[in-house]
């Protein structure tokens, strides 16, 4: 089989393998649809994320759709979850198997992703694709799983005003979420025009630059009477600049969600903002049993999923779809490993 595989920074290389075996309780899955994340852009421009390095050579991609061959499952359309708990620790049996410190993630670490043509997955973690929804959408209930992990925690109150800082795919889903969660309004920050032109078509009722958001007062307007900002931040861009701003935005005694992954592993603030305010903050780690949910809000069309794609690239091209997802021209950059 075919598989694009990260080499070191900046380096893709498409190589033959041999096909994975299915251990005991997994399946082999043909890959039919992979979304590239900004996690698998830190790993090809940084060489890792967090404190995890590329030591060896490492299929990335995580959001991730297919088609199981062979079993008793036959035929059926899934999407993958990438994420393998444990299942056996005191996290896990809390109900928290995204928080497992033993927790295996597709396309992380040692652990190979999506960017092949075959993959062998545990069969819990497959999740059947209804009719309604396309291949390419399945590969996206991954980032709108994350999504509604980031709303989850939240707690948006009913009629509430929010805030979006960074209109990626993730933000936008956030934008989405939040309206459907109650939310009055919304008001997304990003500095690209078309993210914020596709913030509006999302949901949000008002779209700024980073520097308009960083007017004197803004925030004062956005919370009409109240004048004190709004009540939930969602922070979706991975830059101390945007936490600074979300953290701006919101209202004594309101709630920071941080979402997004920076590029050093560490995160800094104004302790006097956020202390003076009261703000509790709160942090997104991937998302936590969301793919039931995912599937019936994005096959009941309450999310639109499919619009987030804007380019479409063969796995024989994928460095050249690294290269469009690092340039942010578009929205979501999906490759399709038996597209030619």
């Amino acid at each position: 089989m075919k598989a694009a595989r990260l080499h070191k920074v900046g380096d893709i290389r498409l190589s033959d393998e041999p096909p994975p075996v299915p251990g005991p309780g997994e399946s082999l899955v043909r890959v039919t649809a992979v979304g590239l994340c900004g996690s698998d852009l830190h790993w090809y421009a940084e060489g890792g994320i967090g404190d995890a390095v590329l030591d060896t050579p490492l299929v990335v991609g995580h959001e991730i759709a297919g088609v199981i061959e062979g079993g008793p499952r036959d035929g059926t359309r899934v999407a993958v979850d990438p994420a393998i708990p444990c299942g056996r620790c005191a996290v896990c049996a809390t109900g928290y198997g995204n928080l497992c410190p033993d927790v295996r993630f597709a396309g992380h670490g040692t652990l190979d992703g999506g960017l092949r043509e075959r993959i062998a997955w545990p069969d819990d973690l497959l999740h059947p694709l209804p009719a309604a929804l396309s291949d390419g959408d399945g590969a996206m209930l991954e980032p709108l799983g994350v999504a509604i992990h980031a709303v989850d925690l939240g707690h948006v109150p009913l009629g509430a005003p929010v805030a979006v800082v960074g209109c990626g795919p993730i933000g936008l889903l956030v934008i989405r979420l939040a309206r459907l969660a109650g939310a009055c309004a919304v008001v997304a920050v990003d500095p690209l025009p078309h993210r914020r032109a596709a913030a509006l078509r999302y949901g949000a009722g008002l779209a700024l630059s980073p520097e308009e958001a960083a007017e004197p007062g803004v925030w004062r307007e956005v919370d009409g009477s109240a004048g004190l900002g709004v009540r939930v931040a969602f922070e979706v861009a991975g830059d101390d600049d945007a936490v600074r701003l979300a953290m701006t935005a919101v209202r004594p005694g309101g709630r920071v969600v941080l979402a997004g992954i920076p590029d050093e592993d560490r995160t800094c603030f104004p302790a006097s903002l956020a202390r003076r305010k009261g703000l509790t903050i709160a942090l997104v780690r991937r998302m936590n049993l969301t793919y039931p949910r995912a599937i019936r809000l994005a096959a009941d069309r309450l999310v639109d999923v499919s619009a987030l794609i804007t380019e479409r690239f063969p796995l024989t091209a994928t460095a050249e779809a690294f290269t469009a997802a690092v340039s942010r021209r578009g929205l979501k950059v999906l490759v399709e490993p038996g597209r030619h």
